[in-house]
């Protein structure tokens, strides 16, 4: 293995890669999606997502995992007839929870509509249950084919599912707004995702028929056939920990749909607690959800990095590529939490305020929200690293714990803060912010003392946060000069951004935040070449 290989910062595989630019493409997605359905909309349509996202994290999380990991054991094993048999028992398994799950969406879609008080959303939950199935039958066939090192076919899938939206979700709002006005705008948005899930799952059972071969092809060993019960079983219980750990945030984010505009209700009208909890859900949470796609880059590689230390009984790998993942996490979510906090308000008004369907004070409320939410970037960054460097050491239940601890604190504090009207829908960002603060402390706590390192301070806070207030200052030099022309102008939006960018990168070099190790490999080649 090289160096390159070997090196946290530049091992991003095709499947993280593929993440991260579907995630982009999802949250960027969300932008004509707001200007299409407005903010009303945006409520319909986030009052009925985290319901599906519980139901798939449930569904498509801990199960192909388990998948993974059994087919390529079997196939390490040299047999492949188990490693199909585990495929066959887990479709089988995945199928009949996806049947059940969209039937339970469609029979009850006007209950769970009631249910998050808002009648509007009942058609949303019809339109998106067959994606329940399509998405359950589709992780079986990724995780059988991750087990066999196949990554590129769920890259693909996933930029189908993300793609797709754009093209057919867009279109399908739009004659939903036509047709029903923002109600069945939402619906459209929702019918299209179903659509989009159903292409890719297309593509997948495609790609297993076509090279099907390839497995069947190889020897099989004397082992005999495993009962179908007994991997089934198997399978499920592997699932289970690593599902109820993915279930925690979708569970708060159900939590918030049913109770954020139902306590705003109490005091103000059903429109206006709707519009407050739209532009929460959707032009905030779509931004802030940006900069943490990287995170989940990061953790994808922390996993495999120290799970490899730790088999070979390497304690100083261990320590130094966790310091890097920790510091990586602090270099990008300072510059990305304090700059999206700053630029909140022209970043809005830019991305959302030309379409009419969010009027200025709109506009205004979602920079407030931001300009609070953007802080959690920087503490959701390392709740991530912590978690993937306690999961690569075997510790997989203490960030299930203390993330289920935020979240508890989160619901209580939500609950406490939003039922006065002076506070509303503001004390929903402060409760995300306890929740990951509560959460990371102690993940820190048990880094220090499973991956046997010493936190540093210098690496983890002062530098990063030094090189974030030399990016400031440009910041605030063109907020103040340019005024209300960074909300009209793109052209300034853009060099006000890059010469940020600039002074960030020049400081943190300067200061060691930033190391050769943590640039691009063609990069650090030329400065091989000329030293």
């Amino acid at each position: 293995m090289t160096q390159r290989q070997k090196s946290l910062a530049g091992g991003i595989s095709v499947l993280s890669i593929a993440g991260l630019i579907c995630k982009v493409v999802g949250v960027l997605y969300q932008i004509p999606l707001n200007n299409t359905i407005g903010p009303e909309g945006m409520g319909v349509y986030n009052l009925v997502f985290p319901s599906y996202n519980l139901l798939l994290a449930v569904s498509s999380v801990g199960i192909p995992v388990a998948i993974s990991r059994m087919v390529a054991q079997f196939l390490a094993q040299d047999d492949p007839r188990n490693a199909r048999r585990v495929f066959r028992a887990a479709l089988y398994i995945l199928t009949v929870f996806g049947v059940l799950a969209t039937a339970f969406m469609m029979i009850f879609h006007r209950s769970l509509g009631r249910a998050t008080a808002t009648a509007e959303s009942a058609q949303g939950f019809l339109m998106i249950a067959p994606s329940l199935l399509f998405v359950c039958v589709m992780s079986a066939f990724r995780g059988f084919m991750q087990g066999r090192r196949r990554m590129m076919p769920t890259a693909i899938s996933q930029l189908i599912e993300q793609v797709g939206k754009v093209f057919v979700a867009i279109p399908f709002a739009v004659a939903g707004m036509q047709r029903g006005g923002y109600a069945m705008g939402a619906a459209g948005a929702l019918l299209g995702t179903s659509v989009a899930e159903a292409a890719a799952l297309l593509y997948m059972v495609a790609d297993h028929y076509i090279n099907r071969r390839s497995l069947e092809d190889l020897p099989q060993g004397e082992a005999p056939a495993a009962a179908l019960s007994g991997l089934a079983r198997e399978v499920t219980l592997i699932s289970i920990p690593i599902t109820i750990g993915a279930s925690i945030v979708p569970l708060a984010g159900l939590m918030d749909s049913f109770m954020l505009k139902r306590i705003m209700q109490t005091y103000m009208t059903q429109s206006q607690a709707l519009i407050r909890y739209g532009v929460y859900s959707g032009p905030v949470i779509s931004l802030i959800n940006v900069p943490t796609a990287v995170a989940m880059a990061i953790s994808a590689n922390l996993v495999p990095a120290i799970s490899g230390h730790r088999a070979r009984g390497d304690a100083p790998g261990i320590r130094r590529e966790s310091a890097t993942g920790l510091r990586l996490a602090s270099v990008i979510g300072f510059p990305s939490a304090v700059g999206m906090s700053l630029l909140a308000e022209p970043i809005l008004f830019l991305l959302f305020g030309r379409s009419g369907r969010y009027s200025p004070e709109h506009l205004r409320l979602g920079a407030q929200l931001l300009r609070v939410s953007s802080l959690t970037i920087l503490f959701f960054m390392q709740v991530q690293a912590t978690s993937a460097i306690l999961q690569a050491l075997h510790k997989q239940r203490i960030p299930m714990y203390t993330l289920a601890l935020g979240m508890a604190l989160k619901i209580v504090l939500n609950y406490t803060l939003v039922q006065y009207p002076a506070v509303n829908i503001h004390g929903a960002p402060y409760a995300s912010l306890l929740c990951y603060i509560v959460s990371l402390a102690p993940n820190l706590w048990y880094v220090a003392k499973y991956a046997g390192m010493r936190l540093k301070l210098d690496e983890l806070i002062w530098r990063p946060a030094l090189a974030t207030l030399a990016m400031a200052l440009p910041v605030l030099a063109a907020m103040a000069l340019l005024g209300q022309r960074l909300q009209r102008s793109w052209l300034w939006m853009l060099l006000t951004m890059l010469l940020a960018g600039v002074a960030y990168l020049a400081a943190a070099w300067r200061l060691g935040a930033i190391t050769r190790d943590d640039l691009p490999g063609f990069i650090r080649r030329r400065f091989q070449h000329r030293a």
